[in-house]
């Protein structure tokens, strides 16, 4: 997410499903309309109630369902609709003031009004809390905002964002209820007051429950009357026998792509069934530039020659995934192919060979390869051993793989101290700017040391000033080929997320799509 400090797991698997899906997860089999409770697993914790501090897949489910933001992403839909807004537009051509006109009679679960001086006290406090887990990283651009009258917003920006409605449309967005939330601290009572089409009835260490909240006025038509969600702290195995014994419903965020594999092989065996779609959820290996062994374009050349993603997909995550070759994901507007067209699919120890040569390299090289599987899941440590295993059987490498804590590892980086490290990426934002500018512009997140100053010069501004989105491939085209060229970064896979869900389950492909928004109003049970 961006600068979300929340790489994926994967496969912690989730569905982000954007095609056309089948099988118990789909409507085509019930309405729902008993409004039944329906009970949600997964092996994610929800870290934070309180929107000024959460910036985590868990928490972001809590605040889509709990919280309104202006805009909201519509089904399916990689666009921003009105959500509590009426309206919300640009007003100037520069896209540096923008202006949200609210719905009348909005009303907060508890009953209070939400007026302009809600949403004003929302992003002022998130930006004055400037919570180091928040979401506040996220609007830089951000001058201020002003409250006209009590329905109208104006945001006023210190440069050009035509991707800031996306912000705000995400569960960055959250709009909070100013007399129940502090202005200069977090809220720390489990409890959480918003305006979504839930409201948080408890919340614990294993679950939290949810019921539909009355006084919701917006584009949600809830299909049950709430959701149950457990928490299993990591236990793939706890969440996979819990769906198979019908304590749960849906499984979302957990089970292993061995779990998917076996479930998928009993073809309804056991009452459930996978739900698959694709994803904007993306993993790299990143490049430290200022490294004396990564630092080398040889070296980052030939390990780009030589790295077999089919055989990674399938042999470490079953085929759980696909392989990328770019930064920006397939699924996303401006997406290009810039390292299948420099590199090429197969391995080519030729290839590996000359770029070492060029780059006056003799000998093997000798490398460590960097994992924190705390962090990315079990599978991590494989794959980069597999990795490891494929550099060294060209006889140009003699590479290596440590694995260390996450808090180490983000430490270590922040150090310099590793040269080949592994990142991944759940966007915040169906938008090539989430895949891009956290990762090279200015302050960037991967810690590698690599800049280039048409990226952050002229590149970067220019997407982000442009409102026609469409009208951006050819700058993130040059972006994309830029790069593949300098490699700072190794793309390796995109995921392939699921959903299990029992039978009688229904709606699950409307929760599951590009924009990471899981909607509990889109289940029902039978």
């Amino acid at each position: 997410m961006n600068m979300r400090n929340q790489w994926p797991v994967l496969p912690i698997v989730a569905g982000l499903a954007s095609g056309l899906l089948t099988g118990c997860g789909s409507d085509s089999g019930g309405s729902g309309s008993d409004g039944s409770q329906v009970v949600v697993g997964m092996s994610d914790d929800v870290l934070a109630t309180d929107p000024a501090s959460g910036y985590d897949p868990g928490s972001w489910l809590l605040f889509s369902n709990v919280f309104q933001s202006l805009l909201s992403f519509p089904k399916g839909g990689t666009e921003p609709q009105p959500e509590a807004a009426e309206q919300c537009s640009f007003t100037d051509a520069q896209t540096k003031v923008y202006r949200c006109t609210l719905k009348d009679g909005l009303k907060f679960s508890n009953g209070d009004p939400l007026t302009s001086k809600d949403v004003k006290f929302s992003f002022d406090r998130m930006l004055k809390i400037n919570d180091d887990a928040g979401p506040a990283i996220m609007f830089p651009m951000l001058d201020s905002v002003a409250t006209p009258d009590d329905r109208t917003v104006v945001f006023r920006l210190k440069v050009p964002d035509a991707t800031f409605p996306s912000k705000i449309a995400s569960g960055a967005g959250s709009i909070v209820d100013h007399r129940q939330y502090d202005a200069d601290g977090l809220r720390k009572d489990g409890r959480a007051v918003g305006s979504g089409p839930y409201k948080l009835d408890s919340f614990d260490e294993d679950e939290a429950v949810f019921s539909a909240n009355k006084n919701y006025t917006g584009a949600a038509e809830r299909k049950n009357s709430g959701v149950t969600l457990r928490f299993f702290h990591g236990d793939q195995a706890a969440l996979k026998r819990a769906l198979l014994d019908d304590r749960v419903d849906v499984a979302y965020r957990g089970l292993t792509a061995s779990d998917i594999s076996d479930i998928e092989k009993q073809d309804g065996d056991k009452g459930v069934e996978v739900v698959e779609g694709s994803s904007a959820e993306v993993q790299h290996l990143v490049f430290n530039m200022d490294d004396p062994v990564a630092g080398k374009l040889g070296v980052r050349k030939a390990i780009a020659h030589l790295i077999d993603r089919d055989a990674l997909i399938s042999q470490i995550y079953e085929d759980t995934a696909t392989p990328l070759y770019s930064i920006i994901p397939a699924g996303i507007a401006g997406h290009n192919t810039a390292f299948f067209d420099t590199y090429g699919a197969r391995p080519s120890k030729a290839a590996a060979a000359a770029a070492l040569a060029a780059d006056g390299i003799t000998g093997k090289v000798r490398l460590t390869l960097w994992s924190t599987p705390s962090r990315y899941g079990p599978a991590t440590d494989q794959e980069l051993g597999a990795i490891a295993a494929q550099l060294n059987a060209s006889g140009l490498f003699q590479a290596d793989v440590v694995s260390v804590p996450f808090d180490q590892y983000e430490k270590d980086i922040a150090k310099g101290k590793y040269g080949v490290y592994v990142k991944g990426w759940v966007p915040d934002y169906p938008d090539a700017d989430n895949f891009t500018a956290p990762f090279f512009g200015q302050g960037n997140v991967l810690g590698n040391n690599y800049t280039n100053k048409t990226i952050t010069g002229t590149l970067i501004p220019r997407t982000a000033a442009q409102s026609d989105r469409a009208a951006t491939d050819k700058e993130y085209g040059e972006l994309q080929d830029i790069v593949a060229r300098q490699l700072p970064v190794l793309p390796v896979w995109q995921a392939k997320q699921y959903a299990v869900v029992r039978d009688g389950v229904y709606g699950l492909e409307y929760c599951l799509d590009a924009s990471t928004v899981f909607r509990f109003w889109e289940l029902s049970k039978s």
